[in-house]
């Protein structure tokens, strides 16, 4: 029978009562078949109980740790469905209890081999995170040889910070972030130097989860919006105002108030859209980014400047996303003046360039804020988040009832692994501002000479005291209150760095070696650098070695130098350079060590050279401003008796002297002074792994006696056909053990002397390379004193 309820309209559709009894029957078969699926659903969710609580009952961890949940602790966890987004080893941790009281780093706890949480983040809410990182970061497709089947996943939390609160103090309040380290990562770096990539994870708190800890939202993370959020900004900059007021200075201002931006210095004015004459006293912007291999079509040219500075004159130029989205973000801050290179420098005027280069120090230093585009590879590329859907989104996942973030790298990785970070001219732009504004593929960081903050930790709290954002800055300049200290620093970043020419690293340099001559009173900087070494520090400056991954390969000449630059100076060669110290050299530390980047400044004791002169452009022999130490040193010998010390010889060069019997004129650059050479056998030291990497390598030095004494170990070129024998010139003195035989040769403090390995045409010296011999075996060589002329 039809039910009474159907009307025959409504069965009118269906063309007849037989068919609606067909359909009914339908009807009855789907909620049979229904119940049968539920059914067989029950029996295997049971059986999934029973099989999850054997995986718990067989769980290598300790029951009795309170980081491991039990069933009193359920009511800080979420549903079953939550249990099941988990897999057997993250279920048994309660993260809960991780984020409330934390994990010390000597309790890390094991989470599994990074190969089987990437095959289980499809199952497992935590285990996704850890992937998505490793996806986004490591860029495996670029290393498809790598080896990740050893790299271990453990994990311990650190501090986010505290907040000096009433209702808060810190022994109460403690806000945890968990930190996943990737054991084995070393021995992958050794292998491969090119895959730097961020290791540890952080994964934080969402805000929406700090009431359930009693805790405020300060330091926990906020949703990054799609875009940027100009009033946010706005707020970091007042913040810097009202905290730091004056002293949040760049290195060029200090000491330098009065100092302004010179009259050929011209700005963008964003209102107008015209290149203009920077007006006095204005506050700007400057833009850091990539040229990417484009601009001649955006550049300012002689032909085009004078449309440029007239109102609108640049509303119909065709500038590059990065440019355009710069503008726009200035005038979003209400500001009206940026400063940008291809914009504001007549790019086919070399004087302009030359005037402009050399002022660099100035641009950036007193720019009142630099926008940096560390997320494009181009200038085509827009500026990550001025834009919707332009940058990447964030990642969170629910875990056991937690909303979870896998951060991004923090500013000083996240730089680390952009392209940006690669280029040359980047270094000083960034080193020299005094306030920036990175613009990342994830998020925008503000930094300056205080403070970090970011859009996804809340951070403004004017009660932050330990906000852990600051251990991640990017550049802080100077390095030091010495001088030599920021110069070496600063030279190791930009060595290792590209150049589209390579001669230009002189010039992306000059920035940073005029803030130093300006900042600590070193003098003209023409005169107190020279082919990028600093000269008033010569004994310091000369102590750099090769990075042993970087083959011995000279620079490219600058447009009309027809002369080869000095082989003293590092700039002279291509690829990155170290001042290390010499702990490089020693025989005690694990097989490869030295390969390693132990990064300190080289030791000199007592200086052997005074005076020095160089060979200026005109041809004509300067002596150089060169600093000496005050410190009178005193040889403490382990044994009785009376030892020689080396005595190195002095006094003014006689005129007549300084011209070598070559019959022409010595090259510009060329270093003259007094020392002792001596001859020394050399051979590879044994162990030396040879690798196609590498190309330069510890060489032990001997002396003449038979059988031959280990007196020193120098580095040396692996790519060039050494001879048996090398000439050594004595340049300072330093201290250390492991570089020589200690049980043939009696050590003492301070008894090795700094050597520079070197070539002879005629009477004129190249380097060859570096290295220490003991001051005895230097004495009993029979070195001879003669005037250096090294070119």
């Amino acid at each position: 029978m039809v039910h009474p309820s159907f009307s025959a309209t409504q069965l009118r559709y269906h063309g007849s009562i037989t068919r609606s009894l067909n359909l009914s029957s339908v009807s009855a078969y789907s909620l049979a078949l229904a119940g049968i699926i539920g059914g067989v659903a029950l029996g295997v969710w049971v059986l999934w109980l029973v099989r999850t609580h054997k995986l718990k009952s067989n769980a290598t961890f300790d029951e009795s740790s309170p980081l491991l949940r039990t069933d009193l602790q359920r009511d800080h966890a979420t549903t079953s469905n939550d249990e099941a987004l988990l897999c057997s080893i993250c279920a048994n941790l309660d993260f809960y209890q991780i984020f409330l009281n934390g994990i010390p780093e000597t309790e890390d706890i094991p989470l599994d081999h990074l190969s089987s949480i990437l095959r289980k983040s499809y199952q497992c809410n935590f285990c996704r995170l850890v992937s998505f990182h490793v996806r986004r970061t490591w860029m495996l497709d670029k290393f498809p040889h790598v080896d990740i089947s050893g790299i271990e996943c453990r994990m311990f939390t650190k501090h986010c910070g505290c907040l000096q609160l009433a209702s808060y103090p810190p022994s109460k309040f403690r806000c945890y972030r968990l930190y996943v380290t990737m054991e084995g990562l070393e021995d992958i770096w050794k292998r491969y130097p090119a895959f730097r990539i961020a290791g540890a994870l952080n994964i934080h708190l969402m805000q929406e989860d700090a009431f359930k800890f009693g805790r405020p939202t300060d330091l926990h993370c906020r949703r990054v919006k799609n875009t940027v959020d100009i009033n946010m900004v706005k707020k970091w900059i007042k913040l810097c105002h009202a905290s730091h007021g004056d002293t949040c200075k760049s290195l060029s201002r200090i000491g330098h108030d009065k100092r302004k931006l010179p009259g050929f210095v011209r700005v963008v004015d964003v209102v107008l859209m015209a290149v203009v004459p920077a007006p006095s006293g204005c506050r700007y912007v400057a833009l850091s980014y990539i040229w990417g291999g484009i601009g001649a079509e955006y550049w300012t040219t002689k032909h085009n400047i004078a449309e440029r500075g007239t109102p609108g004159g640049l509303s119909t130029a065709k500038l590059p996303d990065t440019i355009t989205d710069s503008i726009l973000f200035v005038r979003q801050l209400g500001e009206r003046y940026i400063w940008i290179d291809a914009l504001c420098i007549i790019q086919d005027d070399s004087q302009d360039k030359f005037a402009q280069i050399h002022d660099m120090d100035l641009v950036y230093g007193l720019s009142y804020l630099t926008v940096i585009a560390a997320g494009g590879t181009t200038a085509r590329d827009p500026l990550p988040g001025c834009r919707p859907q332009t940058r990447t989104q964030q990642h969170i996942e629910v875990v056991q009832g937690l909303h979870l973030y896998a951060a991004p790298p923090r500013l000083k990785e996240a730089l680390a692994l952009s392209a940006w970070n690669t280029r040359c001219w980047t270094y000083q732009e960034c080193a020299l501002s005094r306030r920036r504004i990175y613009f990342t593929e994830h998020q925008v960081y503000f930094e300056c000479q205080f403070d970090v903050l970011c859009e996804d930790v809340i951070a403004e709290s004017k009660c932050d005291s330990t906000n852990f954002l600051k251990y991640s800055r990017a550049e802080y300049f100077p390095q030091s209150l010495d001088p030599f200290t920021s110069y070496m620093m600063a030279v190791k970043q930009c060595a290792r760095r590209n150049l589209t020419v390579e001669s230009d690293i002189v010039d992306a340099l000059t920035g940073v070696t005029n803030a130093l001559a300006k900042a600590f009173g070193l003098g003209d900087p023409d005169r107190a650098f020279r082919y990028g070494m600093m000269l008033t520090d010569l004994h310091h400056a000369l102590l750099w070695q090769h990075n042993p991954h970087t083959p011995r390969t000279r620079r490219s000449l600058p447009d009309g130098c027809s002369l080869p630059w000095p082989s003293w100076a590092w700039a002279t060669w291509c690829g990155a350079v170290d001042y290390m110290s010499e702990h490089r050299y020693l025989v005690t530390y694990p097989e490869d060590a030295w390969l390693v980047d132990y990064f300190a400044k080289p030791s000199v004791v007592e200086m052997f050279v005074d005076p020095w002169y160089i060979v200026d452009h005109s041809g004509i022999i300067l002596q150089l401003d060169v600093r000496r130490g005050s410190r009178r040193v005193v040889l403490i010998r382990e044994t009785e008796g009376e030892g020689s010390t080396y005595s190195p010889p002095g006094g003014i060069i006689d005129p007549t002297e300084i011209t070598p019997d070559i019959h022409r004129a010595l090259d510009p650059g060329t270093l003259i002074f007094r020392t002792t050479s001596s001859h020394f056998a050399i051979a590879r030291r044994r162990g030396e792994e040879s690798h196609p990497s590498i190309h330069h390598g510890l060489f032990d030095i001997l002396s003449a006696s038979s059988p031959p004494t280990w007196v020193g170990t120098a580095v040396l070129p692996l790519d060039v056909a050494l001879p048996s024998s090398l000439e050594f010139i004595v340049l300072s003195r330093t201290g250390i053990l492991g570089a020589y035989d200690e049980e043939r040769i009696e050590y003492y403090q301070e008894c090795l002397v700094h050597v520079m390995a070197v070539s002879q045409d005629g009477n004129l010296m190249e380097r060859v390379g570096l290295g220490v011999i003991h001051e005895a075996a230097w004495i009993a060589s029979g070195a001879e004193e003669r005037i250096v002329f090294l070119r």
